[in-house]
């Protein structure tokens, strides 16, 4: 079926943009959103997903004021025009890879927001993160990152929050391809051992930003990193994309130190060092601030979960004190932790992402979902 996108120079392959390269149900389109004021008085996360063949598109807002963290979701049935919004919850574009609207128009839930995010970053596109298993592609896509401000307004129980660009930064991405969502097909292969170790650190300084992104196996062997110094941009109008750009300088030798609160899954301190060409070595310090749970903005909801069915449309909401959630629920335990960052004479904040299933040697944890024993 032709759709508005065929009037565009982007295809593919041979058919229109409407049908999917694979038939996959695990096939997806998402943005992902965080901000956070630089003192920490607010922490705001958004995400939009397309599951073109599930039928299925899904939002959801979040935002953590005065330690409870108030979530929106949204999801229905997916528009074959690929629209941006499903209830409520719209993302536009009003220019790709510098600025990008967050809006959620108010409602009975009485969380509603008007956000513009203005790129202070290139875009960077991470190393494509691919999984096989029993010879089945159970993960590959690509991401982009960016960095950026944030400024508008959040309505949430009856107050209102002024945000702006000066102290409100954040980072978004959008990644496409194929990842576990929804209700998995039952197969015939043997279930294999449940085991992922994610960390994700996408920081600011006043002079430049950081990141990191790094997948590690039980004995702590990874199987993908980056780290990256990336410079910001030097005009409002320098470019964001393409031969242009001043290049993010890449970074090696990643070491890092976590140590776990005990009985949990989450950091209490953690440390970074990475190396350049010129054998200098960069030491960043992490101080927790708090935690938001990204079951707010859908990841591993136990009813909202990304690609989920809830029929032509369903919106909902949640709020849950941050001292209230269970840490070694499984829907707890995908987590971006707030922090102070210090490099040398540079401080600045960000966030550590921290994904721990099954056992990690080199941190000291066992089970599934065992917390940390000291």
């Amino acid at each position: 079926m032709i759709t508005p996108f065929d009037d565009f120079p982007i295809h593919q392959t041979g058919d229109p943009i409407v049908q999917t390269v694979s038939a996959d149900p695990n096939h997806y389109d998402r943005y992902f959103f965080n901000g956070f004021d630089a003192d920490g008085a607010f922490f705001l996360g958004g995400a939009m997903g397309h599951y073109p063949n599930r039928g299925v598109v899904d939002a959801a807002f979040s935002v953590i004021v005065d330690g409870v963290e108030h979530s929106i979701f949204a999801s229905g049935s997916m528009p074959l025009g690929r629209a941006t919004r499903v209830g409520p919850i719209e993302v536009s574009v009003p220019e790709p890879l510098r600025e990008i609207r967050f809006t959620v128009d108010p409602n009975e839930h009485g969380l509603s927001c008007d956000l513009v995010f203005r790129a202070r970053t290139a875009a960077i596109e991470e190393p494509k993160q691919t999984i096989v298993r029993n010879n089945v592609r159970i993960m590959d896509y690509t991401r982009l990152t960016q960095w950026g401000t944030w400024e508008g307004t959040i309505t949430v129980a009856g107050r209102t929050i002024e945000v702006r660009a000066e102290s409100t930064f954040g980072v978004r991405d959008r990644s496409w391809g194929v990842r576990g969502v929804g209700v998995q097909a039952p197969t015939n292969f043997p279930p294999s051992a449940t085991q992922v170790f994610w960390l994700w650190a996408p920081l600011h300084f006043d002079d430049m930003c950081t990141h990191l992104a790094m997948f590690e196996r039980e004995d702590g062997t990874r199987w993908m990193e980056s780290a990256l110094v990336v410079p910001v941009l030097t005009a409002p109008d320098a470019p964001t994309w393409g031969e242009d750009i001043v290049e993010p300088e890449e970074l090696s030798g990643i070491r890092y130190g976590l140590v776990w609160q005990k009985g949990k899954r989450e950091m209490e301190s953690a440390w970074l060092e990475v190396a350049h060409d010129d054998g200098r070595v960069d030491r960043i310090e992490f101080e927790p601030l708090y935690t938001f749970r990204m079951r707010g903005i859908g990841y591993m909801n136990p009813h909202w979960s990304h690609g989920s069915l809830h029929g032509p449309l369903e919106v909902g909401y949640e709020a849950i004190a941050l001292d209230d959630f269970d840490p070694l629920d499984p829907s707890s335990i995908h987590i971006q932790t707030l922090c102070k960052v210090r490099m040398g004479e540079r401080e600045g904040v960000g966030v550590l992402e921290q994904l721990a299933f099954g056992p990690h040697r080199p941190t000291g944890l066992t089970g599934i979902l065992d917390g940390f024993a000291g």
